[in-house]
């Protein structure tokens, strides 16, 4: 059971730090494809921000977003290969942060072509996070496990 546990986190760990190892091999000194991506995204989020909050307070840059996501990804995913709690929760605020903002389904009709591939890359991301809750609740449900009681021999007398 034990080599087939490791394999399953290897198995699911691949998707985040293979993606890594990409974002960070594109990175170079303009911030890759990637920053390129995400920069209209988060100047979408820094102006909502920036209505609720007030003017100019908060600074998003996306070669900063970008760096955090490769390492967010890139260590998560190394911990929880190695069974840590911690990795699953690096790859969780990694979901949480991004998946929101990058599959915006919520701004597309429900006929339109987009809606479908959006919502379908954000309910696979939904489930990813299902999945590293499934092994958080695993991992804290055996730790909790009571160790078996002795029964005692009555004495004779």
């Amino acid at each position: 059971m034990g080599f087939f546990s490791f394999l399953g986190r290897v198995l699911f760990a691949s998707i985040f730090i293979l993606s890594a190892w990409q974002m960070f091999n594109e990175f170079g000194d303009d911030g890759g494809p990637t920053t390129k991506e995400w920069a209209p995204k988060l100047a979408t989020l820094k102006k909502s921000i920036d209505e609720i909050i007030g003017k100019n307070i908060f600074h998003l840059d996306a070669r900063t977003f970008v760096a955090t996501c490769i390492s967010l990804k890139g260590l998560g995913g190394l911990l929880f290969v190695l069974g840590s709690s911690y990795g699953a929760f690096l790859l969780i605020s990694y979901l949480v942060l991004t998946t929101p903002m990058l599959y915006d389904f919520y701004n597309y009709s429900f006929g339109e072509e987009e809606f479908f591939s959006l919502l379908q890359e954000f309910l696979q991301c939904a489930a990813l996070v299902g999945a590293l809750l499934f092994f958080l609740g695993m991992k804290n449900s055996l730790s909790r496990k009571q160790p078996r009681k002795k029964t005692l021999k009555p004495k004779a007398a």
